[in-house]
């Protein structure tokens, strides 16, 4: 085995004879400046700083400066083939699902609310849309929704 290794590097093959060819054929033909470095970037004027951050007016909180959030589901919730219903007052449609401090809450249009952990805030995030306003208040945000 070592010895045809041997014996095959000694001996070229066709296909390094005809690399071997074409690399003297095409030896001058290298264009100008290819393969020299790239000439120096001429010096600029340096460019006039924009500010691209949002009017103050547009600006949306980020979720570490917000207490929490809220969602309205008008239709009945099902979870894990069971429908939600508030332990109260029995209620299983009309919801806000509020979402705060890791934990997910159901609200009835009654005002009774309930921990619900059957939900996560990834099903929470996946489940709400934009945001369509900020609060300062608790109450503010249940009047905006109708409740």
């Amino acid at each position: 085995m070592f010895h045809r290794i041997r014996r095959r590097a000694k001996e070229p093959s066709q296909a390094q004879r005809q690399f071997a060819e074409l690399y003297a054929q095409l030896q001058g033909q290298v264009p100008p400046g290819f393969g020299s470095p790239a000439p120096e970037p001429e010096a600029a004027e340096p460019a006039a700083v924009v500010d691209d951050f949002l009017p103050p007016e547009l600006r949306v909180p980020s979720h570490d400066q917000v207490e929490g959030r809220m969602m309205p589901w008008a239709q009945p919730l099902v979870l894990d083939g069971e429908m939600a219903v508030c332990a109260e007052c029995g209620a299983y449609r009309d919801w806000l699902i509020l979402s705060t401090r890791g934990e997910i809450w159901l609200r009835c249009r009654a005002g009774h609310q309930q921990l619900e952990t059957r939900i996560d805030t990834a099903w929470y995030n996946r489940h709400s849309g934009p945001a369509d306003g900020t609060f300062a208040t608790f109450e503010d945000c249940l009047r905006h929704l109708g409740h």
